[in-house]
């Protein structure tokens, strides 16, 4: 895992952009159609539409062993 994917999984949310980008290669408007299908786990947050780190952490398989 690169320095900046784990910068963004170390923070508790990240835009559904970065999100796309760095885990799935994807280009904003398909990352946002992603989000739309459910396949990038999102919170809305008034206005904003963000990924929480834990559930794409858990959706990779990085979650570490208790």
């Amino acid at each position: 895992m690169n320095e900046e994917v784990r910068k963004m999984l170390s923070n508790p949310t990240t835009t559904v952009e970065k999100a796309g980008r760095l885990c799935y290669g994807l280009c904003r408007n398909t990352a946002y159609a992603a989000a739309a299908r459910g396949e990038i786990p999102t919170i809305r947050m008034g206005r904003l539409l963000k990924v929480p780190t834990a559930a794409l952490r858990a959706k990779l398989g990085l979650v570490e062993a208790a």
